[in-house]
This record gives structure tokens, sequence and C-alpha cells, in this order.
């Protein structure tokens, strides 16, 4: 199974940068995440907000693979605990498909996006940087896979 995560947003601060890579460490082979930045569409004066959202839409959508099962994160999405974030881990890897864990621009995920994933994910309601939301999934899907294995990291 392949692991992606499809970000809009490039070029994070050094700090995010090496958080995500600590954990993508940690992960190992168990579930080898490989980051995949997009463009944001171009925003501000004179932009058109809609058409921005629109074509990071499109460019998700042509970064996924033909078979693959997609988690959305999205603010209406289910939220789990760590320990359901596990079941729902070990569910996937039982699907047999790669996976992608989906990070919106500032505005979300185009309708073709959301309609496209087999699940929406949502971290919670507070409103984070995306940059964040990069560090905070992968340490709870490093989290959650310790959970599985039984490892002390998980203190509940």
């Amino acid at each position: 199974m392949k692991a992606r995560l499809i970000a809009i947003g490039e070029r994070m601060p050094a700090w995010v940068a090496e958080g995500y890579e600590d954990y993508r460490k940690r992960l190992g082979r168990e579930l080898a995440l490989e980051l995949v930045e997009l463009k944001p569409g171009l925003r501000g004066k004179g932009r058109d907000d809609a058409r921005a959202k629109q074509d990071e839409g499109s460019a998700v959508l042509a970064a996924l693979g033909r078979d693959t099962h997609v988690i959305a994160l999205d603010g209406t999405g289910r939220t789990w605990s760590s320990e359901q974030l596990a079941q729902e881990l070990d569910g996937w890897r039982m699907l047999g498909r790669d996976l992608a864990f989906l990070i919106g621009g500032p505005d979300g995920h185009a309708p073709e996006v959301l309609a496209r994933a087999n699940q929406r994910w949502s971290l919670g309601p507070l409103t984070l940087p995306h940059m964040l939301v990069r560090l905070v999934l992968i340490e709870q899907l490093y989290r959650a896979g310790t959970i599985l294995a039984g490892h002390p990291y998980h203190r509940a």
C-alpha cells in the first residue's frame, strides 16, 4: 500500500518540514507517506478566489491514482479519537488500495474533490493553519500506528 499526502501549498517553513520529516521517518515502511505539494491557485486583488479553488481541485484530482482510497481533510468531516483513527488505519490497510490524504487550499476543497473522497476527516472545530494540519495529520497517523503495534507512545 502506498500512501500520499497531497497538499495545496509549497515552501513550508523549516520547522514544518523538519517536523514532518521526523514523523515520516518514524512511520517507516508500515505507512510510507509521500508528500505531494501542489501550487496554490492565484488569489489576491482582481483575482477570482472561486477560480483558484477550482484550479486547486483540478490539480488534486490529477494527482490521484485511479484506485486510490481518498480521505479529504475537511471541517465537515468526521472527527476520530486516536483510538478510532487506529481502527480506521487498520481498515485502510485491509483494503489493499493506495491511500491519499488531501489538504485543500485556504478556501477548502473544490466540490469535485469532496465528491471524489471516500471519507472526510475533521481534526476538530478549530481552524488550523494548513502547515499545522500537515504536522497534526502525520503525528496522528504515527500515533495510530503505535496503538495498533502496542507501542507505549500513546498513553490514554
